[in-house]
């Protein structure tokens, strides 16, 4: 039902149960405010909106004053001013005059509106209030708390937004102080949103602090080269380095949020790890030459390689956070050469051909309307922090979210209901669910399982309520019977009325598919390329040892490689392996396109000029193309390249599918021994994110490595906090510190992959060994 109101004059039509703040907001009208924000609950402590409403005896707060029919509002008239004013002057009573030092100037609002509320000179003659500094971690800097004004939008975004109170307001009137509890860290993973809240400079970003004033800085678009989510960004550029990134306001994708790693992973685009320079490998050292130099050797050996070996022998790895243009350019070139071993799955260990593109099943903005979630295989609040917030608020909002895996993190959310099942299981508990389903409609089960409690408990969930999905995370594409899981979800989600998805790994998995970096017919796909030595191997954004499902293998095939090129921003990226090093630009350097989860194709343009000799990829793989002669490499333009990859751009919708997965003819028996289960720790996931020096000292990062043990094998093997443990697969082991995972299922490992501590490893699904070191 709409109410009308008065508003300075003008009607103007809101929801039922609005606030006089969402009325101006509707009207277009600006109300001075602090303490309010669209995203959060309100606090109604800053009083600083308060607005004369006809017939109230007092100004009232427009924030949580709630509209009524035929109400009259004024927000300009004298008695609204004067109330703005007086509440100016208490709120600058203690604020310290710090404003040619503060790192908020500029960009505050406090200062902003002081401007236009505040009086040139202060009454207020008595000694002030100084707040002590907080330690908060590495990202956030809470140096200067004499400049908090006591809004709480901090304690609020961690509660409601990233849901774990980090933050707190102790003590009460002028003693009151935001703080953590008992000095810990804020160690949440959308944490840096809590500088963008914050209206004045109490919060302020750690790294970078004190390198730039915020008018010195040029503000370029761009999209967020991590995960599935395609964040919208705003990349701040002095001079040609990147000094900041900001979240770019896109409600269909990101909303106003962006995860710490999208925030500041830009470290690593500055770091001295950076490759400036083509080098060859000559007699065992590293030579810097040329750009001519080095892509006529790279040409040289391909055509050597293909008139002793055939095409056969040659292999193309590229990476899912690639641009589509890079990637199309890569497949392209192989298959041009006569090669189809092209490959961008480098964590997978199930290759079945797809019928469609794999793609997340529904819209992002749905997932905040969810009543019921079927979350299998996901590191969800790690893998996907975006994904997880909008699941989270559909819980505040009444839903349910249920999860099949090996161990259950921390979400930050009510979990329904838990299934725990070591990896070699999830398909038999994917089936009960399924037998449940069937039992419930009286229909046959597409594949025998067992309807038991947990199984019935999902079932029911699922077939309640009206938006529902079925999301398998990364472990789940990981997984060696990967599309057989695909199937039984498939069965599940139309039998119960869930849209079915993957919450896709990088930012471009979806392109990766759409141009097609993968074999069609015959080739090698990015396992067999990582466990057989290659006669000549080109990789793309690639660091084959921690990207890779089995680290072992990969080592093991790439020592007995013959021409390996890899392309990449950074230095130690194969060093060890490669014959070649070409500095291609990461995507602060570069015009490309990326396609996230849902099928959404996003453009943008470099930011800053490549660094030192850097070039973009999709230049290299052209000059490359025209080096060994091949037609089709002639583009000009990044624009040339991307309606060559995707053609109509409309039309790509049609392509996205989760179907044609074969049903599972029997489900794996219970294997007797112990089975790892892995994660790809958040800060570990990419190439920048292993750089980022701020991210490396982020608790996530530094508790990163580690053997994830359940209750009973700790007890067996007699374990005390601090100890540590031997894993072994194979002839592969690593030691590593022992932790207690309460959640693990009894007959699983957790070994983190993607880090230098757990390189020495094998698959990341398969047996495992451990015993006390």
């Amino acid at each position: 039902m709409a109410i009308e109101i008065e508003l300075d004059g003008r009607k103007v039509e809101v929801p039922e149960g609005s606030m006089v703040m969402h009325a101006a907001d509707k009207a277009g009208t600006y109300i001075p405010h602090f303490c309010y924000h669209k995203k959060l609950s309100i606090a109604a402590n800053c009083r600083m909106c308060l607005v004369d409403v006809e017939k109230a005896p007092k100004p009232m707060p427009a924030c949580a004053t709630p509209v009524t029919q035929g109400m009259i509002v004024r927000t300009q008239s004298e008695k609204a001013v004067k109330a703005q004013q007086g509440v100016m002057e208490f709120l600058l009573i203690n604020h310290p005059l710090d404003c040619p030092i503060c790192d908020q100037g500029g960009e505050c609002q406090l200062q902003d509106l002081a401007v236009g509320y505040g009086a040139s000179s202060s009454r207020y003659s008595e000694e002030k209030r100084v707040v002590f500094h907080k330690e908060l971690g590495p990202l956030i800097s809470a140096a200067e708390m004499t400049r908090c004004i006591q809004c709480t939008r901090c304690v609020r975004f961690g509660q409601e937004i990233a849901g774990q109170m980090e933050l707190g307001m102790a003590h009460r009137g002028e003693h009151s102080e935001i703080m953590t509890f008992v000095g810990r860290t804020i160690d949440s993973e959308l944490s840096g949103n809590m500088i963008d809240v914050c209206p004045v400079g109490a919060l302020t970003s750690k790294p970078f602090r004190y390198s730039a004033r915020t008018w010195e800085l040029s503000r370029r678009k761009s999209v967020s080269p991590h995960d599935s989510t395609g964040a919208n960004l705003v990349v701040q550029v002095k001079g040609a380095k990147v000094m900041r990134v900001l979240p770019l306001e896109n409600e269909d994708v990101n909303e106003c949020w962006i995860a710490d790693r999208d925030r500041f992973s830009y470290e690593a685009l500055n770091s001295d790890d950076r490759l400036t320079a083509p080098m060859i490998k000559q007699g065992g050292q590293w030579q810097t030459v040329d750009w001519t130099t080095a892509l006529n050797y790279v040409a040289d050996g391909l055509k050597r390689v293909i008139a002793e070996f055939g095409p056969q022998g040659v292999g193309a790895l590229g990476s899912a956070h690639s641009t589509v243009e890079e990637l199309h350019l890569l497949q392209k070139l192989t298959r041009s050469l006569g090669s189809d071993n092209v490959d961008f799955r480098l964590r997978h260990a199930d290759f079945s051909s797809a019928d469609g593109v794999r793609w997340l099943g529904t819209s992002i903005q749905s997932l905040t309307r969810l009543q019921q979630v079927l979350v299998v295989g996901s590191f969800l609040r790690k893998d996907h922090p975006l994904f997880a917030q909008r699941i989270r608020q559909a819980v505040r909002h009444g839903g349910k979210v249920h999860s099949l895996n090996a161990v259950h993190d921390d979400w930050a959310m009510p979990v329904a209901n838990r299934i725990t099942a070591a990896p070699s299981q999830w398909l038999q508990t994917l089936a009960d669910v399924a037998a449940a389903v069937a039992d419930a409609k009286g229909i046959g089960a597409p594949a025998q399982g067992q309807a038991n409690d947990a199984a019935k408990a999902v079932a029911t969930a699922l077939l309640s309520g009206e938006r529902k999905a079925v999301l398998l995370g990364n472990a789940a594409a990981h997984h060696p019977q990967a599309s057989q899981l695909l199937a039984l979800a498939n069965w599940i989600g139309e039998q119960t009325g869930a849209t079915v998805g993957y919450l896709t790994e990088a930012a471009n998995t979806v392109g990766a598919q759409l141009v097609g970096a993968m074999p069609r017919q015959g080739g090698l796909h990015a396992g067999q390329m990582l466990s057989q030595p290659m006669k000549a191997l080109l990789m793309l954004h690639v660091e084959p040892v921690l990207d890779s499902a089995n680290a072992a293998a990969a080592i093991s095939a790439l020592q007995g490689a013959g021409l390996v090129v890899a392309m990449s921003p950074f230095k130690n990226v194969a060093q060890d392996f490669a014959d070649v090093l070409l500095p291609v630009s990461p995507f602060s350097e570069t015009a490309g396109t990326f396609v996230n989860a849902e099928g959404r194709v996003q453009s943008f343009h470099g930011v800053v000029k490549p660094l030192g000799d850097t070039r973009p990829a999709w230049k290299v793989l052209r000059v490359l193309g025209n080096l060994l002669g091949l037609d089709g490499f002639n583009q000009e333009t990044v624009d040339e390249v991307r309606a060559e990859a995707l053609g109509d751009v409309a039309a790509l919708a049609g392509r996205l599918s989760n179907r044609g997965a074969a049903m599972p003819t029997s489900q794996a028996a219970a294997g007797e021994g112990l089975e790892r289960i892995a994660d790809v720790p958040i800060y570990h996931s990419d190439a920048l994110v292993r750089r980022s020096p701020p991210l490396q000292l982020t608790s996530d990062a530094r508790n990163a490595p580690f053997a994830g043990i359940s209750a009973s094998l700790w007890d067996q093997l007699g374990l005390q906090p601090g100890a540590a443990v031997r894993v072994t697969q194979g002839n592969a082991s690593a030691v590593l510190p022992a932790r207690l995972e309460p959640t693990l299922a009894a007959n699983a490992v957790r070994v983190p992959a993607g880090h230098p501590a757990t390189a020495t490893l094998g698959a990341m699904f398969g047996d495992i060994t451990v015993e006390k070191a």
